[in-house]
C-alpha cells in the first residue's frame, strides 16, 4: 500500500471559513470491543510539520505505533484523553458514551477549541461544539491521525494493565476485542468485571445469558440507531 501522508487541508479550510484559531482533531478506539472503555483523544497540532509516517493507528505495526506515540506526545500542541467505562456504555449506549468520552477529552484540553474535526461520517458530539466530520479523517487529517495513534496507545496500555487481574481473557493481546483466546475464556469463565453486559456476544453463550443486561430504552435505542456507528479496532 502506498503511503499517503495526512494534511492540514481541512483545518486550514475551517480556519479560513470560520475564523477558528484552535482546532482539535478527535478520534476514538474501543467501539467494537467486548470489554473495557471506549477511549477518545482530542489533539491540537497547529499547522506545523508532523512526524514522519503519521497515519491511522490501524495501519501501523504495534512497534511503529508505540514509537510514533512517543514522538507525538512531545510534538502536539496539546492532547487529552476522555473515556466512558463499560458500565456507562451498557447504561447509555455507544453513541451517548462516545459523546461523553469526547466531551471529557475536550474539557481536559488547556484551551477550549473553536472547532473540532471528528473522524467518520456522523457527528456524535453535537452542540455546542462546532464540528466538521471527515470520513477516514484518521488517514487524511493530521490532528485526527495524531489523535488516533494516541488514543490507541493509551487504551491498549490500559487494557493490558486492567487485564492483569483477569489474565485468562488475554486483554494485553486483544485489548478486549474478540479473539480465539478471549472467546474461549468467555465460554469457560463467563464475562469478567470489565465486560460490556448488554452486548450481543452473550447471545452465543447460553451458560451466561442470565448475566446479560437489558438492551437500551426505546429513547436510547433510537439515538443509537440514528448514530449508525461502525466498528473499529
Amino acid at each position: 500500500m502506498t503511503y499517503t501522508p495526512p494534511t492540514h487541508t481541512v483545518e486550514r479550510s475551517i480556519r479560513a471559513k470560520t475564523g477558528a484559531r484552535t482546532v482539535a482533531g478527535i478520534d476514538e478506539v474501543g467501539r467494537g470491543a467486548w470489554a473495557g472503555p471506549v477511549t477518545v483523544c482530542a489533539a491540537v497540532t497547529g499547522l506545523r510539520r508532523f512526524p514522519a509516517g503519521l497515519t491511522d493507528s490501524k495501519l501501523l505495526t504495534p512497534k511503529r505505533r508505540a514509537a510514533l506515540a512517543v514522538e507525538l506526545r512531545r510534538w502536539v500542541t496539546a492532547h487529552a484523553i476522555g473515556q466512558a467505562s463499560h458500565r456507562e456504555i451498557d447504561e447509555l449506549g455507544m453513541t451517548a458514551a462516545l459523546r461523553l468520552a469526547a466531551q471529557r477529552a475536550l474539557e481536559e484540553l488547556p484551551v477550549r477549541p473553536d472547532a473540532v474535526i471528528l473522524d467518520g461520517k456522523h457527528d456524535y458530539l453535537g452542540a455546542p461544539w462546532q464540528v466538521r466530520t471527515v470520513i477516514k479523517g484518521d488517514q487524511s487529517c493530521v490532528a485526527v491521525a495524531a489523535a488516533s495513534v494516541l488514543a490507541k496507545e493509551h487504551r491498549d496500555a490500559l487494557m493490558a494493565e486492567l487485564g492483569a487481574g483477569c489474565p485468562a481473557y488475554a486483554f494485553a493481546d486483544n485489548a478486549g476485542y474478540p479473539s480465539p483466546v478471549h472467546k474461549a475464556a468467555l465460554e469457560e469463565l463467563g464475562p469478567s468485571e470489565l465486560h460490556r453486559l448488554s452486548w450481543a456476544y452473550l447471545d452465543a453463550l447460553p451458560r451466561w445469558q442470565h448475566l446479560k443486561r437489558p438492551r437500551l430504552s426505546p429513547e436510547a435505542a433510537a439515538l443509537e440507531a440514528a448514530g449508525q456507528l461502525g466498528l473499529d479496532m
